[in-house]
């Protein structure tokens, strides 16, 4: 049974956790978004097309998958971007949990935006962000109204970073 949106036979768009691999499936350049997918929200965020910082967006409350696809679709068509970077869950041993498993669930349901996926470990993510709030004396509902996109920001950025970053030979 083929998914919503992939036609029969059609190549799937890439899902990768190696960098190399993601930047060679991009154009070249081209602005990405970032994925903080958790069971209430995800965090959206983007980064420039040379890749040189990433910037928070805003929040999707998660509902049905299909509507959580339609409001990714509408966002990844106004920002115009390449491809999208998703964090994915590791214990702390890197080890897969289930939620790392639903992450590369959702991963591979994203297939009909068409753009390749990099999954990035993002097991430090939200504690940096939340200590970051923290020291910036931010509120807990305000840290709790951002948190997601941070972290998504924080994702993207550690991403774009190591794709930026020249290869050592």
């Amino acid at each position: 049974m083929a998914e919503i949106g992939v036609e029969i036979g059609a190549q799937r768009p890439l899902v990768t956790g190696a960098a190399p691999e993601f930047a060679a499936a991009l154009p070249a350049g081209g602005r990405l978004g970032g994925l903080d997918v958790g069971t209430k929200t995800i965090g959206l965020a983007t980064c420039d097309a040379g890749w040189t910082f990433a910037s928070p967006a805003h929040t999707i409350a998660r509902a049905k998958f299909t509507f959580d696809l339609a409001a990714l679709r509408d966002w990844v068509g106004k920002e115009r971007l390449a491809g999208l970077v998703i964090g994915l869950p590791l214990n702390m041993d890197g080890s897969d949990s289930s939620r790392t498993q639903s992450v590369r669930a959702f991963a591979r349901n994203v297939a009909p935006l068409g753009l390749p996926v990099l999954l990035w470990d993002e097991r430090w993510s939200t504690a940096a962000v939340e200590r970051a709030m923290i020291a910036e004396d931010l509120s807990r509902a305000r840290r709790a109204e951002r948190v997601d996109r941070l972290a998504a920001s924080y994702i993207l950025q550690g991403a774009i970073d190591a794709l930026s970053r020249p290869t050592l030979s």
